[in-house]
C-alpha cells in the first residue's frame, strides 16, 4: 500500500517514525457526464477569469478571499514557515477510555506503518501498551494544509488512527427529535424488544452492496446487447403506521420467517403477555379512578358533617357566653345590697 504521508509519533521523549496509509477504499461505481444529445464528455476546464486561458495545474496556487472581494496569495512557504510542531509529527496528547470519544466525531482511517528496522521497537511497545491499557490515544497531526484530531487504537497487530473532527464541529441536534410528548406503553415496548431479539445478531463479512452489484449487471447486460435484469418489487412498508401493535407483531412474524424460522407460539405469548400487560395498567387505572369517585363523596360527607359540628358548637359556646354576660349583673346587684345593709349592735 502506498503512504500518503510520512512522519512519526511522539510518545513523550520517544518518536516512532511512521508512514500514513489509507485504511478504507470505496468500491461505488462512478459515471461520467456526457451530453445526452451526442454522447460527448463533459469536462471542466480551469480558466483564469482576468484572460480567460486555461491554466495547467502547476501554475495553480492557494488564495485566501478577504472580506472585501481581493484574493490574498497563500504560497507553500508561508505554510511551511508556521511555527506548528505537528507538521511532521504525530503528537500524543493523552490517553482516555475508548467510550469517551462520540462516534459522531469519526473520520477517516488511516494504518500507521512503522517507518524501517529501527522504529519497529518504539511500535511494537505503543501497541502493547494501548492493549494493556485498554485505552486509546488522543492526538494532534497535520494533514493536508491543515491541523486535526486523531485517535489511536490497536486493529490486530497495527496501530490504526481514525481522523476526529474537533467537537466546535460536531453540530448540536436541534429540532431533530420530536417535539410533540409522546408516550410509549410497555406493551409496545416489549414487542420491540421481540422483534429486536428475532432480528439478532449478524455476521458484517455477510454484508454486501446490493446496488453496486445492480449497476454492475446492468452494464455488464448494456454492454453484451443482453437483457436488461427485471425491475426488482417496490419494498414493503413505509406506509402510515396506523396500529402500531399490529405493526410490530407483524414484523416479528416476517423477520422470523426471512431467516426461515418457524413461527412459533413466541410472538403470540409475547403479545398476550404484552396485552395482558396493557389490560392490567387500564384495570388499574379503572381501580384507581372508581375509589376516587367513591372517596369524593365520603369526603364530602365528612367536610358537610364536620362544618355542622363547628356552627354546633359555635352556637353553644355563643350562648354561653351571653349567660355569663346576662349573670354578671345581678350578681353585681347582690353584693351591692349585702354592703348598703347596716350592721346589728350586740348589747353588752
Amino acid at each position: 500500500m502506498r503512504s500518503i504521508w510520512n512522519g512519526a509519533i511522539s510518545f513523550g521523549l520517544v518518536s516512532i517514525p511512521i508512514k500514513l496509509v489509507n485504511a478504507t477504499e470505496h468500491h461505488s461505481i462512478s459515471f461520467r457526464q456526457i451530453h445526452t444529445a451526442d454522447g460527448g464528455r463533459i469536462r471542466y476546464r480551469k480558466v483564469c477569469e482576468l484572460d480567460g486561458e486555461e491554466i495547467p495545474a502547476s501554475e495553480i496556487g492557494k488564495g485566501y478571499e478577504e472580506p472585501g472581494g481581493g484574493i490574498m496569495p497563500i504560497t507553500d512557504d508561508d505554510l511551511a514557515a508556521l511555527p506548528l510542531p505537528t507538521a511532521k509529527t504525530i503528537e500524543i496528547v493523552a490517553f482516555v477510555p475508548a467510550d469517551r470519544i462520540d462516534p459522531l466525531q469519526m473520520d477517516s482511517a488511516y494504518y500507521l506503518s512503522a517507518s524501517g528496522v529501527p522504529a519497529a521497537k518504539p511500535y511494537v511497545l505503543l501497541r502493547e501498551a494501548l492493549k494493556r491499557s485498554d485505552k486509546v490515544a488522543v492526538a494532534k497531526f497535520a494533514l493536508r494544509g491543515r491541523e486535526r484530531l486523531g485517535m489511536l487504537r490497536v486493529v490486530d497487530d497495527a496501530i490504526v488512527m481514525h481522523g476526529l473532527l474537533w467537537p466546535d464541529e460536531v453540530r448540536e441536534p436541534e429540532g431533530v427529535a420530536p417535539e410533540t410528548n409522546v408516550t410509549v406503553r410497555d406493551a409496545e415496548l416489549d414487542l420491540a424488544d421481540a422483534l429486536m431479539n428475532t432480528l439478532g445478531d449478524v455476521d458484517l463479512e455477510s454484508l454486501h452492496d446490493d446496488y453496486r452489484e445492480a449497476v454492475e449487471e446492468m452494464i455488464a447486460a448494456k454492454a453484451s446487447g443482453g437483457e436488461l435484469p427485471a425491475e426488482s418489487p417496490p419494498a414493503a412498508g413505509g406506509g402510515q403506521v396506523i396500529d402500531l401493535m399490529a405493526a410490530l407483531e407483524k414484523s416479528v412474524r416476517a423477520a422470523k420467517e426471512s431467516r426461515g424460522e418457524e413461527e412459533g407460539e413466541e410472538v403470540a405469548e409475547v403479545t398476550q403477555m404484552a396485552r395482558g400487560k396493557e389490560r392490567g395498567t387500564e384495570k388499574r387505572k379503572a381501580a384507581a379512578s372508581s375509589a376516587d369517585a367513591k372517596k369524593k363523596p365520603a369526603a364530602k360527607k365528612a367536610a358537610t358533617a364536620k362544618k355542622t359540628t363547628a356552627k354546633k358548637t359555635a352556637s353553644a359556646s355563643q350562648k354561653k357566653s351571653a349567660g355569663q354576660k346576662e349573670s354578671q349583673p345581678a350578681a353585681a346587684k347582690k353584693s351591692t345590697a349585702k354592703k348598703a345593709a347596716p350592721r346589728k349592735r350586740t348589747s353588752a
